[in-house]
């Protein structure tokens, strides 16, 4: 009996003490992006210019398939806990430049359909709605600016709760539809930034999973005309441009070449076996050139499938160099 209790005794001291590392690790992580977040505070992120556009002339006759865009992985996390992804909120990403906005949305406890990371009890940033008025009231106040949303279903929830949540924020008028077939649909089928400015259809929406184009056409699905390289890596290299979705369609390399790609460009890392936002190398993981930087990932796609991705998404987009990357990567 006393080798019993001695052995859950050892257990239980063992069990405490990795809780209260990984409760200390926790801590360290968030006073070190409070501390980041601090030294930012007197470093405001420049408003890009309302020129051409989408910031520049030379796009407004490019096709909207030929274009890269810095994208914001988990755009509506914001905050300095290892689960937040950005430091920013949605109108300060989108007047320092940023035109692609992804999120994740889950149903929460009072059944509405909102902005949460893995779950709603780990992160709930609030209804789509809400978010989308958000983007609503900037698209107002900007007429020159094109802007993505990328948004992913975790409960695999019927199309129409999306609609309803875009119907609530007033959006819908401002979003454009892929009209056909999508599987008809090619790279130069897209209209460039200059028409979908002039047609005043300036969002352009995508839904991982449960898209009906036939019932509500301007939420496309995002498989149907992207396809995207593995995320989630702890590889800070980014060796990988393999296909990772949708599954099996690089063995049909002519659809390949028909869509768009994007490449996740978002480091993580593991806190007590948990993958979490790698914060601490973000600047270097968002530089232009060097190792593990966008350039060198991009760079090797590129080299790979023979044009650039249309979008590259990364966690912290305001540490590191994502707008000289997005020039760069667009021949500016």
């Amino acid at each position: 009996m006393q080798i019993r209790n001695r052995k859950v005794h050892v257990h239980l001291i063992v069990n405490s003490t990795v809780m209260a590392l990984l409760v200390t690790y926790i801590f360290i992580h968030a006073m070190l992006g409070i501390i980041d977040q601090l030294t930012r505070a007197t470093t405001h992120l420049k408003k890009q210019p309302q020129i051409g556009c989408n910031g520049r002339e030379a796009l407004c006759n490019r096709k909207y398939s030929n274009i890269t865009h810095i994208a914001t992985h988990d755009a509506p996390f914001i905050g300095v806990l290892p689960m937040e992804n950005q430091n920013v909120d949605i109108p300060t990403q989108l007047d320092a430049g940023i035109r692609f906005l992804q999120a994740q949305t889950h149903r929460n406890a009072f059944g509405k359909l909102s902005l949460c990371h893995t779950h709603c009890l780990m992160k709930d940033a609030g209804l789509l709605s809400d978010y989308l008025k958000v983007i609503k009231v900037w698209l107002d106040k900007n007429p020159k600016e094109v802007v993505t949303i990328l948004l992913t279903n975790g409960d695999r929830l019927h199309i129409n709760e999306f609609h309803k949540s875009f119907n609530i924020s007033g959006i819908i008028p401002y979003t454009y539809s892929a009209r056909g077939d999508p599987e008809k649909w090619s790279l130069d089928s897209w209209p460039t930034l200059g028409e979908l400015i002039n047609n005043n259809t300036r969002l352009i929406a995508f839904l991982d999973l449960g898209a009906d184009q036939a019932r509500i056409p301007y939420l496309h699905n995002e498989f149907s005309y992207f396809w995207e390289t593995p995320f989630e890596t702890l590889d800070p290299s980014f060796s990988s441009c393999k296909i990772d979705r949708p599954l099996g369609l690089e063995k049909f390399p002519e659809t390949v070449k028909k869509r768009m790609y994007i490449v996740n460009h978002f480091l993580d890392t593991r806190i007590g076996g948990v993958e979490v936002p790698n914060r601490r190398d973000a600047k270097k993981t968002n530089a232009w050139m060097g190792k593990s930087s966008i350039g060198e990932h991009t760079g090797r796609c590129a080299n790979m499938y023979g044009r650039k991705p249309a979008a590259v998404l990364v966690d912290y987009f305001d540490r590191g160099e994502v707008f000289k990357a997005q020039d760069r990567l667009n021949g500016f």
